[in-house]
């Protein structure tokens, strides 16, 4: 046998029978370097010590053997849940003497994560049944799936990921009788501290192993061994020009999409790539309002990770997006057959100087997560009216939030930024750094980079006053005036938002959700009362509560379909005339969701040229969301007169003319300077890309 080319692990095993602390073993191997650990044997469930040794470590991978006579169904879900929990770091081995026992756990634990198919599991077996069982949760990555028998090597050949060997029988001849490369599967041994450096790497590079666990308590293996058999086995094959390769399954190979060089992926991206044959490709495939079929998602964790993965999906022939949170409606942060670059993983949130109530957050963290993380310090960072929502789309764009009449917008708050150009360089970017390029991210930041942390300054929220009123609105031309001018007159600390839909048996009913900036419940009253006068109320709630119970984020993953169509635009005054025109498309019935957010007050005290948001005398944002483009678009091309501009985030119009309402000048002429300077071959191109059409326009994708 020769070296089987793949990644070189070394790990301990845990026996929950030695009578030593098995996390504490876990945390000085993750310490001292080492790739993972097995759990297995002992009194305790191995699902309670597994959970114990992830809640302990933080990159440290997890091998769980578990008994094959357990309930697949359950079995599956725990090493679903764990998953989730240790952030994809889990994988499983089956033990058993039945081989029929094995085949048939295998099979129900595979159609259980295969939650792409929507279908109840069916699977009808001796040992194991799936009776109509609803599939999922899906991991948070592929798992590998293992087995742990003896004699089994026939069966790990035809359907398992990993060979658990205890004697020099391989699965290699079985999987290649089944149509499989047998690089497919990992060998993992078990040895002894005994066993000596050059021996235990010639397991390695004779192909009788490539995952090697440590039996029994050795402390100085990890730091004396370990590392020479490392460079024992790098040396030999960097002599024989052996190429190192990740294992891939040949039913995810086969569900590749073409233009992909899926081999070429950086290997520091691989671990946490997704493709659309693993097992959670359905969780991440698709935006919250767009649907999408990603040939890779790529998660990135630093800003390294954002460098390397924007470098090589540049190499390659396919569509680029870029997500943080998947909320986007004017962006694509998904795509048909090309590449996700998701920010997901780069979440954290940390308070810089509590004096100057200064923070850095990630783009992948979520609102109603930075709300929560900043509440314990009486702060608050307005955002949207959504805690779903990614940091990096809205704190890029605007950011009109329940706080905006009184602290601005989210990118007003914005301090300086890091921000991966296309080129991959990383520059900071601020008032006095690249203050250009700092002007053009407050507004236009998907045109330029990939911002990869964001450092704000928080506003002092504590408690507010949140109140939820519906509204006999049928008489609405002369609603909409009437609750514009309150808007306008109202204290800064009032923000509403009104939201109407379809007409129901010929009534019109619109909901206003407004927060009131104070903790003395007299003060939330005394200014809702002139909206609570507005026209017949149908429906009321008035509560007192933190900012972080409002802005909340919900615990889902996206399963958006299709396009959404949706028009925007930013008006000073709601006016007679406007009214009659909003009036007419609700009445249409050609909208199903009609919004007018408030977006004046401490907007305004920023001048327009300071930042590529230019909209600053507009008092409101209005979108509107429908079902056919071609209906929408008739009634809203109509209403244009009344708008001033448009906010981007929730546009998706498409043609020539919309950019510069978007961007109007001279923000566009400075924009596309910029993006002559940091984004020559347009690479940002998804969300309204300023670039000079006649310079792009043979550019791919």
């Amino acid at each position: 046998m020769t070296d089987r080319g793949l990644p070189l692990q070394l790990g301990l095993l845990l026996d929950a029978d030695a009578g030593i602390d098995p996390a504490a073993r876990a945390v000085a191997a993750e310490r001292d370097g080492l790739d993972l650990v097995a759990v297995a044997g002992g009194p305790d469930d191995p699902w309670t010590v597994a959970a114990w040794v992830a809640a302990r470590t933080g990159t440290l991978r997890l091998l769980v053997e578990v008994d094959a006579a357990r309930p697949a169904t359950v079995t599956a879900r725990a090493l679903a849940g764990l998953d989730h929990l240790a952030g994809g770091r889990v994988d499983l081995v089956l033990a058993g003497q039945d081989q029929d026992e094995l085949a048939e756990a295998i099979a129900v634990m595979r159609g259980m994560w295969a939650t792409a198919d929507p279908t109840p599991l069916h699977l009808d077996g001796h040992h194991h049944r799936a009776d109509g069982a609803q599939r999922g949760p899906a991991p948070a990555h592929t798992p590998v799936l293992g087995v742990h028998s003896p004699g089994a090597q026939v069966l790990a050949g035809r359907q398992a990921d990993l060979w658990w060997a205890d004697d020099d029988q391989t699965p290699e001849a079985a999987a290649r009788a089944a149509g499989r490369d047998p690089a497919e599967l990992r060998i993992v041994r078990t040895v002894d501290a005994a066993t000596g450096s050059e021996e235990l790497a010639e397991l390695i590079l004779d192909g009788r192993a490539d995952t090697l666990l440590l039996r029994g308590d050795h402390p100085q293996w990890a730091s004396t061994v370990a590392p020479r058999v490392r460079e024992l086995v790098a040396a030999a094959r960097k002599r024989a020009g052996t190429r190192v390769r990740q294992p891939r399954s040949s039913a995810i190979r086969a569900a590749r999409r073409p233009g992909i060089d899926y081999d070429g992926i950086p290997a520091a991206l691989l671990a946490d790539a997704v493709e659309p044959g693993d097992a959670g490709y359905a969780s991440v495939r698709s935006g919250y309002m767009r649907g999408g079929n990603p040939g890779l998602v790529l998660r990135p964790a630093d800003t390294a990770g954002v460098v390397a993965a924007l470098r090589w999906a540049r190499t390659q022939p396919v569509p680029l997006a870029v997500r943080s949170g998947g909320h986007g409606i004017s962006g694509r942060s998904t795509n048909d057959g090309g590449i996700v670059i998701d920010l997901g993983r780069l979440n954290r949130i940390e308070v810089l100087d509590p004096g100057t109530r200064s923070v850095r957050i990630g783009p992948g963290a979520r609102w109603g997560e930075v709300a929560q993380a900043l509440a314990p310090h009486g702060w608050a960072l307005t955002s949207g009216d959504s805690g779903g929502v990614g940091v990096g789309g809205l704190a890029t764009a605007g950011g009109i939030g329940f706080l905006v009449r009184e602290y601005g917008l989210t990118l007003d708050h914005l301090r300086a930024v890091e921000i991966v150009l296309a080129d991959g360089s990383v520059l900071r970017a601020s008032g006095t750094e690249n203050p250009d390029l700092f002007w053009g991210v407050r507004g236009a930041g998907a045109n330029l980079g990939i911002v990869t942390a964001f450092e704000f300054v928080a506003d002092p929220v504590t408690d507010v006053g949140f109140a939820q009123l519906v509204f006999d609105a049928t008489d609405l031309e002369e609603f909409l005036v009437d609750y514009g001018a309150l808007v306008e007159d109202a204290p800064r600390d009032v923000t509403p938002f009104l939201l109407m839909g379809r007409p129901q048996n010929g009534r019109i009913y619109a909901q206003v959700m407004a927060m009131v900036d104070s903790t003395d419940p007299d003060t939330v009253i005394d200014r809702l009362q002139p909206f609570a006068r507005l026209a017949p109320l149908v429906q009321q709630q008035v509560q007192l509560l933190p900012y972080s119970a409002v802005v909340v984020a919900p615990d889902e993953q996206h399963q958006g379909e299709g396009e959404p169509v949706s028009r925007s635009g930013m008006i000073e005054h709601l006016t007679p005339g406007f009214a009659a025109d909003a009036a007419a498309l609700i009445r249409s019935g050609h909208t199903y969701f009609f919004q007018i957010r408030a977006a004046g007050g401490a907007v305004a005290d920023v001048p327009a040229a300071n930042t590529a948001y230019a909209h600053r005398t507009a008092n409101f944002s209005v979108v509107a969301f429908g079902a056919s483009r071609q209906r929408l678009d008739q009634i809203w091309d109509a209403m244009a007169g009344h708008f001033s501009g448009i906010y981007s985030s929730f546009e998706t119009d498409r043609r020539p003319e919309r950019l510069a309402e978007v961007f109007p000048e001279p923000a566009l002429s400075r924009l596309r300077e910029l993006k002559r300077r940091y984004d020559p071959q347009d690479v940002f191109r998804h969300n309204f890309s300023v670039a000079d059409p006649a310079a792009t326009a043979e550019l791919p994708g």
